[in-house]
């Protein structure tokens, strides 16, 4: 039997969920708005000075420990010892007038059945920035951030498992959507349904390899690059 990921919705295979988790940066919000890149020049800013680096220098270091730790965060925390709340700070330190209400995504996540989370490895300030700018922060009971997480990032297991039992989270009756593959092989081990969000245009955007997914990742369910289209279809 096939387990490529699908790329049309089926209600069928959502509709024990009750449990709804989404991840924030380029999930809730489309990859081109390309928010997050305000906040990597910040991170890359932070490094630098950080290290007295040239600018180059801090990126490709800060991209090591994304790539190795998760986040750049816990990879300074590791090899540094850095205060995470200054770093937190500087990095959200961003421009969120990029991102419009979007009242239709907001309507659509309304209509699903039972309980939504936010799970980031953001802060919890970023993600009601974030998602009050678009106008859907009311219809999330809570936000679990790094700073819940004890700056132990996705997709680290611990910290699915960490969020799961605070929330009180039956896991067999959940689903996770994100936009970064590695980051949906734990929830797919906890017997979640995975959904990957992609890039509707690639023009523009750099992404690592491990960004990008797999026809043989096993541990996606389904992809799609519209989530309001996709959580539309899950309700007829």
């Amino acid at each position: 039997m096939s387990t490529k990921p699908k790329n049309q919705p089926d209600a069928a295979q959502f509709s024990h969920v009750t449990e709804w988790v989404f991840d924030l940066d380029n999930t809730l919000y489309p990859h081109e708005v390309n928010l997050f890149s305000q906040i990597d020049k910040n991170m890359t800013a932070y490094v630098a000075e950080l290290l007295q680096l040239q600018p180059d220098e801090a990126r490709k270091l800060q991209k090591q420990y994304y790539h190795e730790h998760g986040t750049t965060l816990q990879g300074l925390m590791i090899h540094y010892g850095i205060d995470p709340n200054a770093f937190l700070e500087r990095a959200h330190a961003i421009d969120y007038s990029a991102l419009l209400p979007n009242p239709e995504l907001g309507e659509a996540i309304k209509a699903l059945p039972g309980r939504k989370f936010i799970l980031t490895n953001g802060s919890v300030p970023h993600a009601q920035a974030a998602a009050g700018a678009l106008g859907i922060l009311d219809h999330f009971e809570d936000i679990f951030d790094i700073v819940a997480a004890d700056y132990l990032p996705k997709p680290a297991s611990a910290t699915y498992e960490k969020f799961a039992a605070l929330a009180k989270l039956d896991t067999t009756k959940a689903a996770m959507f994100e936009d970064l593959p590695r980051n949906l092989t734990a929830p797919k081990a906890l017997g979640m349904k995975t959904v990957l969000l992609v890039p509707r245009n690639l023009e523009g955007i750099v992404m690592e390899r491990w960004e990008i997914p797999d026809v043989s990742d096993e541990h996606i369910d389904f992809i799609t690059d519209d989530l309001t289209g996709f959580l539309k279809a899950l309700r007829g």
